[in-house]
């Protein structure tokens, strides 16, 4: 994910710049493409399962970030956008890229090859509660209060709850998800880094995701060959799988993420975060027969409450 731009200093728009407004505005109602978005993004953990059944953890990250470049590489090219400049800026952008597309989409891809992919959705989940407890130490910014501190205490209890932490853990892959868990920490890590880095750079939302998927892709081209060998056949379906992950889970969403933040804020946009795990819950147990016991959905119930603590903002006196 990149930074958020915003116009400052705008003055009344004219009738015309109105009217213009209105004809560039989607067809599609945003809360239409919020429920499409939340859908590709619960189906996602789905088709990272799929997907590994008949490639490599690193193959099926390769493949997501390959197909994800392509839209994104179409939708620059119909836009007429360019790839940013600057060594400097391609610098933070590969870094970017290692946080929040190659190193977590790898992990999610490695984790699911031991855990069910509703625990995955779950464990996703958790970005928030890393956010929130990450932003107090490295952003100044971000005060804590009461409300948000006791959301990240109740997201925690939340996870312990899926985890089955009173039976010792016996009941899950502890790798698996430690692995799960750490890709959900890289996502707020790489955010920060992000905020930081290239927060007003003057570069458009989609140039700057263009080219951070451009270096996942690149940096997941180097790694591949090094820690696996070429499939002995092609599996259909897993092959499917990733390029409906790459295509539409990771190129098409990010597009309708920023029209989305663009027409209502980011807020409204992000709590997308909170349909995903009951969507990867659903499709795990309805389509690939995944077990389900209680303590799952009451751990998530738990962790979605204590994240959406933290996004709660201080009032302002």
């Amino acid at each position: 994910m990149t930074p958020m731009t915003t116009a400052t200093g705008a003055s009344r728009p004219s009738t015309r710049t109105t009217a213009t407004a209105e004809r560039r505005r989607p067809s599609v109602g945003w809360r239409v493409r919020f429920g499409f978005l939340a859908l590709i993004w619960g189906f996602s953990f789905l088709l990272i399962k799929v997907g590994t059944e008949g490639y490599a953890p690193f193959q099926v990250t390769f493949g997501r970030l390959l197909f994800g470049t392509a839209v994104l590489a179409v939708a620059m090219a119909v836009k007429r956008e360019r790839l940013p400049r600057g060594a400097r800026t391609w610098g933070h952008l590969a870094v970017a890229a290692l946080l929040l597309n190659a190193l977590p989409f790898s992990l999610f891809a490695y984790a699911e090859l031991t855990i069910p992919s509703t625990l995955a959705g779950i464990c996703n989940a958790t970005s928030p509660l890393w956010g929130m407890a990450l932003s107090l130490v490295a952003l100044s910014e971000d005060r804590p209060t009461r409300v948000r501190v006791a959301g990240l205490g109740l997201g925690f209890l939340g996870v312990l709850t899926v985890l089955g932490a009173w039976q010792g853990f016996r009941s899950l892959d502890a790798s698996g998800t430690a692995m799960a868990l750490l890709a959900s920490l890289s996502y707020p890590i790489g955010w920060i880094y992000v905020r930081r880095t290239l927060a007003g750079s003057g570069h458009s939302n989609l140039s700057l995701t263009g080219a951070q998927l451009l270096l996942a892709t690149v940096q997941l081209a180097i790694v591949t060959p090094l820690f696996t060998s070429l499939p002995a056949g092609f599996p259909v379906l897993p092959l499917l799988a990733i390029v409906a992950l790459g295509a539409l889970g990771t190129g098409l969403a990010m597009l309708v993420q920023y029209g989305i933040v663009a027409e209502v804020g980011p807020t409204t946009a992000q709590m997308v975060t909170y349909f995903i795990p009951v969507i990867a819950t659903a499709a795990g147990v309805a389509i690939l027969g995944e077990s389900l016991t209680w303590s799952t959905p009451v751990g998530a119930v738990i962790v979605l409450a204590g994240a959406a603590l933290t996004q709660v903002k201080p009032r302002r006196r």
